[in-house]
């Protein structure tokens, strides 16, 4: 056998670079070192392992068992670096030598040996595994076995089964570049072990005999669930046993997630698992529970695989080992057993795998099966008072109640009463509970999450899937639900302030337990409509007597409980308002046929309009909450029941200009009114088309009027007109005259008579602006609309000869808007004074998890400032908002008419100028409300028209965005280069967490323009995709189009750079996803033809610039500790511009030679490596990163991992490679609990389904000067 090096370990030198070892070594763990010298031996010790006998003296130092561990761990670390960085360089005489050092340590293991130490050397044996076995390492199995069978030898067990966890952690869910190269052979070999060979035959008796790997026909998963089988008797008295027994469970946990399930049944691995289960010793049980965890999370099962391996899971012996489990795993919040919690998490993940089997495999399940009793354990479970433990099996009932067997059947049992009491009880708004809340749920609840977003996140999922249950049970039990839940609220109203303080408005709270009780119960009430809705849909399309009466009394009940809804008088205003929501929720859902019921809550509208009380600021704005919602739901019962209001319109329309002449509403108010009559005549079907328009006309004609003013027109005609008008102009004289610049604390400096007047006006100005009830009348003519409908037909008529009115003018307001933040057309302040504009322009607001306080308390601070210049400041950009946020709402409007707007043949160049002209000068908060306008444009664009309305629009789109983004991402980065504290350092995050939402918008946006699947789109005729053959998908519009291509790619390769890992992710994948797009000349055999072919001087320009500077950015990035996580993503956006682009430009291949320690000729051979066939993903990806090792960016984490180096400290530490863990660390989150904690992407930017303006921020928009 050749050794490595040529000198040995053995001679003169060998001897004395050992003794020099021995002494760095005791320099560098001896506490008292000096650094100079410690970095010195660490020098020394790092450069040993460059030497050629490097290898020879690792195995010497890691052989010798008199030295100490640290020795032997570094003698370890010399092998490791070997095999992991040079094993490509030596000959196969010298691997044949350094597999043989590993074999030779392998085979001398002792229980005397430090556990780190086995671990280490089980992984070298994997290291040599991954790079030879399989290939010239053939007898691998064989040595494995003859460990394995050492007589009384429980440590070499237990190293043996280390090995193969390592090997089947590596092969199948590892990253390394090794096992990419060699995943087939190794994957397949890795099968052929531990399969037994009955089994290979049976599942693939067509199977070619390749190279025997194994030793005989038993097979590694045979041998390891008979081990666990025979340690049972003995885990509870022999630790070393126990030990033994978890290590084995380990590796039936890495296996069975991808093994065959033919050998899990044969071996018996399922029934010996739940026989650990059955111990005494926690820790057997966890590891039993990971394995049954890995195991019923496999996405599906086939009949033959389902019956032996599933529904014995639902036998009584096991439901009721389970249920123990369960009830033994209960914690106490006040006094928290960890490692029972823990279990408690995992096994109701592990119980919800089992029970979704139900939903999948119904019809599987052998009729000797009773499932009743693991039905159960199941609400035992979704019971806990850990909503966390909960919420696993509350998302199995709503798949089992919606089966469209099993639900009925539930349904008949009493477990759907106890369901339905879970649900409603916990529809409580659990994040407003005061925080001294001893209620146990809520504790848990605090224990279980980080941050508030998170937590406010997780309750949304929870009442998500809660309100999903109530309605499918009152699709099951219409009559029973119904009567349980409106007794179990009526009880709740009647009871309120039962133990708890009687309304005060001096001491007014919005979250009191009566207001969150009133929610709740109403929430569970909306939930239960939406159920009977359902109901009544599915019924009526077959309607037979027994539906008929059914409806009649279900109808008949709701009435009488509204009726006593509406008798109970409450003070509060916001139980007022909730109770106002309930009664129109009932009103145009489930007695949408009852007028008389409607009429009766509109009169109850009209007349809960509760005087303000300004003295009480929180109570009066629960005040203003209440009216606001009044005019909502006005507007909603005329949207929804039309014709039953045009009986009476008659006598609303006297009321409503009774009112209005009375002179006491607002503007607000007033629109609010007239828009409720609009509606009913825009909405109702009795009524003739000619007369519908002329009704419809007496109101718009009005607001078309207010564009025609001439003083509104020459006001618009420049920059200082607009502030004119807006009253800005007082404004910058105002703030002049004080001196604002000089002043640091603006919250407490207090307005003069001047200064309180000046905020007055600046609110009163924006009503005589025609913003405002041009918004409001043009959302109610194409709010909820069918395209065609005869209401939507009325509003293109109405609306036709107002847009050449009103554009013009509306664009000069959105430019104005967005020109108020630049600094430099604030022309009547002095110079000096001119930085201050950006903090007047700067929104406040309160951020989860970033601000100090409660969202409360934030806006208690806001309100108490309003008569100062800070809430001067607050009026002065609520007036800029309210402009630049009604002209978005405009737009938006006015884009639902698609022709009427996308057909302007003058729109598209200044629409898109006053767009992002001064985009720039916004805040990140403010750019990501106008990224969403421009989505809502593009999405709505009728496919005809877009090559003439979204060139101008999407380049300048992304040219701005581009420069913005990249700026703000530069001066976060220069930020970071000066320590802040206090509230300095409270408002940079808050900044690079709207700067990180902002990018988030953008790569999205571009996701979505550039997706695959978004074929065809609207269109001018009726049918949305009837033009769809002759123009291009919205994907390829952008990628044919230079213009918009260009800034687009320009944006993502900067985006590649930017520190926030999941936008980086995001752009990788547009990447991957448009290279071949791009790589023109002659397509492969059976390609389809492209009807939209990309230009070949814009693929070629697109190629070059992909290949340069996308290329360059992701060489970068991986470069980029940063970076580290998605460094496979990156390595293959490489692979994937080097096998469709190296073929046609030099570029990427001159680049990669360019960098510094990588030769042409590897880059020349990796390039052909990728060319060849049959290579997946994975080993492309392999590729690339193994010729880019040198360059690869270190983790903060992997840079500490002194031991890499010189072995250990004190006995522990990172980098020994401690066994490894059969779980997760304690307290770790699993993939399922971390998605709870998250918001569904379907809805990203909502909360129960309501939008928000931006994520986790509450803006102050019309606080001061209402901006809707």
């Amino acid at each position: 056998m050749e050794s490595v090096g040529s000198n040995g370990a053995g001679g003169p030198a060998g001897t004395e670079i050992l003794a020099r070892i021995h002494d760095a070594l005791k320099v560098v763990h001896d506490p008292h070192t000096p650094n100079d010298t410690r970095q010195q031996a660490q020098t020394f010790l790092e450069d040993v392992k460059t030497l050629a006998e490097a290898p020879d003296h690792g195995s010497s130092l890691a052989a010798d068992k008199s030295h100490p561990p640290i020795v032997q761990h570094y003698g370890l670390s010399l092998l490791e670096h070997a095999i992991k960085h040079k094993w490509a360089e030596y000959s196969e005489g010298q691997r044949v030598y350094i597999r043989g050092c590993v074999l030779h340590l392998s085979e001398m293991v002792s229980r005397n040996d430090p556990p780190y130490l086995r671990s280490k050397i089980a992984q070298l044996w994997v290291e040599v595994a991954k790079r030879c076995w399989a290939a010239d390492w053939m007898d691998m199995d064989d040595l494995l076995v003859q460990l394995w069978q050492v007589p009384d030898s429980p440590v070499h067990k237990e190293f043996v089964l280390q090995i193969l966890e390592i090997l089947s952690e590596e092969i199948f869910n590892g990253e390394d570049i090794v096992v990419g190269i060699r995943e087939g052979a190794l994957s397949k070999a890795c099968v052929e072990i531990f399969t037994p060979a009955a089994v290979l035959t049976e599942a693939f008796p067509n199977r070619q005999v390749g190279p025997n790997v194994r030793s005989g026909d038993e097979g590694w998963i045979n041998r390891i669930a008979l081990f666990v089988n025979e340690c049972m008797g003995n885990v509870e008295q022999n630790e070393e046993v126990k030990t033994c027994a978890i290590r084995a469970l380990a590796v039936l946990n890495s296996v069975v997630p991808w093994a065959i399930p033919k050998a899990i049944d044969v071996t018996g691995c399922r029934q010996i698992v739940c026989n650990c289960m059955a111990t005494r010793s926690v820790s057997v049980q966890r590891a039993a529970l990971e394995v049954l965890h890995s195991l019923y999370s496999r996405s599906t099962f086939t009949h033959a695989e389902f019956v032996p391996l599933v529904a014995p899971m639902y036998g009584n012996d096991i439901v009721d080992l389970f249920t123990k489990l369960f009830e033994w795993s209960k914690v106490d919040v006040h006094d928290l057993d960890d490692d029972k919690y823990q279990f408690a998490k995992k096994f109701s993940e592990m119980i919800s795998c089992v029970g979704n089997y139900l939903d999948r495999k119904f019809t599987s399940i052998p009729p000797t099966v009773n499932i009743e009793r693991f039905l159960h354990l199941l609400i035992l479970v979704v019971q806990s008072q850990s909503l966390v433990v909960s919420i696993p099996v509350l998302v199995t009932w709503t798949r089992l109640l919606n089966h469209k067997a099993l639900g009925p059947a539930a349904a008949n049992t009493s477990l759907v009463v106890a369901l339905l009491e879970l649900c409603s009880a916990r529809l409580l708004r659990y994040e407003n509970l005061p925080e001294d809340t001893e209620d146990p749920t809520y504790l848990l609840l605090l224990e279980d999450t980080d941050t508030i977003p998170e937590r406010h996140a997780f309750l949304g999922n929870y009442r998500r899937y809660s309100i999903q249950i109530i309605e499918s049970i009152v699709q099951l039990k219409l009559v029973d639900s119904f009567a349980y839940i409106l007794s179990q609220a009526e009880n709740a109203f009647k009871a309120l302030y039962d133990g708890e303080p009687s309304l005060s408005p001096a001491n007014y709270s919005k979250n009191s337990m009566p207001v969150l009780k009133v929610d709740a119960h109403s929430t569970v009430i909306e939930a239960a409509l939406k159920g009977f809705a359902k109901w009544r849909s599915a019924h009526a399309k077959t309607p037979d007597e027994e539906y008929t009466s059914t409806l009649k009394a279900v109808e008949s009940k709701f009435e009488e409980w509204c009726g006593s809804l509406l008798e109970m008088k409450f003070e509060d205003p916001l139980i007022r308002k909730r109770v106002l929501e309930l009664l129109v929720a009932f009103s145009v859902t489930a007695l949408d046929n009852n007028p008389n019921f409607m009429l009766q809550v509109l009169q109850h509208i009209l007349m809960t309009w509760p005087t303000l009380q300004p003295e009480h600021k929180l109570y009066n704005d629960a005040i203003r909450d209440l009216q606001n919602e009044s005019m909502v739901e006005l507007q909603r019962l005329a949207s929804k029941m039309p014709d039953h209001l045009l009986d009476v319109y008659d006598q609303l329309e006297g009321r409503v200009q009774e009112m209005i002449a009375s002179g006491n509403l607002d503007e607000k108010r007033q629109i609010a009114y007239r828009s409720f009559l609009f509606i009913i005549i825009h909405r109702a079907s009795r009524v003739d088309p000619d007369v519908r328009l002329n009704r419809l006309a007496a109101f718009i004609d009005p607001v078309k009027d207010r564009w025609r003013d001439q003083s509104l027109q020459q006001s618009l005609s420049s920059f200082d007109g607009f502030c004119q008008i807006m009253g800005l102009d007082k404004a910058q004289a105002y703030l002049a005259q004080r001196r604002i610049h000089e002043i640091q604390d603006w919250g407490s400096t207090e307005l003069d008579e001047v200064g309180l007047a000046l905020q007055n006006e600046l609110e009163q100005r924006q009503t005589m602006l025609p913003l405002r009830i041009t918004k409001s009348f043009l959302t109610y003519s194409v709010e909820k609309l069918d395209k065609g409908s005869p209401p939507y037909m009325a509003s293109c008529a109405l609306w036709q000869d107002g847009f050449p009115l009103i554009l013009p003018e509306l664009l000069k307001f959105l430019s104005y808007a967005h020109a108020c933040h630049d600094a430099k057309n604030w022309s009547l302040l002095p110079d000096e004074m001119r930085s201050v504009v950006g903090r007047v322009l700067t929104d406040r607001f309160w951020q989860a998890g970033i601000s100090e306080g409660s969202k409360d308390d934030f806006y208690a601070r806001v309100l108490e400032k309003k008569g100062t210049l800070e809430g001067l400041a607050s009026s002065i950009r609520g007036a800029v908002r309210f402009v630049r946020e009604t002209c978005y709402a405009i737009i938006y409007c006015m884009s639902r008419l698609d022709v009427q707007f996308y057909g302007f043949t003058e729109l598209p160049g200044p629409l898109a100028n006053a767009l992002f002209a001064d985009a720039i000068s916004l805040s990140s908060h403010q750019v990501i409300n106008l990224l969403n306008l421009v989505r809502y444009l593009v999405d709505r664009c009728p496919i005809e028209l877009r090559a003439h309305f979204l060139p101008p629009i999407l380049a300048t789109c992304f040219q701005q965005m581009d420069m913005k983004i990249s700026s703000e991402w530069e001066a976060l980065e220069q930020q970071g280069e000066v320590q802040a504290a206090g509230e300095r350092l409270t408002e940079e995050m808050k900044a690079e967490s709207i700067l990180r939402q902002l990018t988030y918008a953008a790569v999205i946006m571009v996701a979505d323009f550039l997706d695959p699947a978004k074929i065809g789109g609207p269109s001018v005729s009726d049918k949305p995709d009837s033009n769809g053959s002759r123009h291009p998908p919205l994907r390829k519009f952008c990628l044919v189009n230079s213009s918009i291509v260009v800034p687009l790619l320009t944006f993502c390769a900067h985006a590649i750079r930017m520190h926030d890992g999941r936008c980086c992710g995001v752009v990788l994948r547009v990447f991957r996803s448009i290279i071949p797009e791009f790589q023109g000349g002659q397509k492969p055999v059976g390609t389809a033809h492209d009807e939209f072919p990309i230009p070949e001087g814009t693929a070629q320009e697109i190629r070059e610039f992909i290949s340069s500077e996308v290329l360059r950015a992701a060489i970068s990035s991986l470069h980029d500790p940063y970076f580290v996580d998605v460094q496979k993503d990156l390595g293959t956006l490489i692979a994937s511009i080097l096998v469709h682009y190296a073929g046609q430009t030099p570029t990427p291949r001159d680049i990669l030679a360019g960098l510094p320690g990588v030769r042409a000729q590897d880059v020349d051979e990796t390039i052909r490596n990728l060319g060849r066939q049959g290579l997946n993903s994975r080993q492309q990806r392999a590729i690339i990163l193994d010729l880019l090792k040198d360059l690869k960016g270190v983790s903060i984490h992997e840079m500490g991992k002194v031991s890499k180096s010189v072995g250990v400290t004190s006995g522990v530490g990172v980098g020994i490679g401690s066994a490894r863990s059969s779980g997760p660390r304690k307290g770790a989150r699993t993939k399922m609990a971390q998605e709870f904690m998250t918001t569904p992407a379907e809805s990203a930017g909502a909360e129960d389904g309501v939008p928000r303006k931006s994520p986790d921020l509450e803006g102050v928009a019309g606080m001061f000067a209402e901006g809707s």
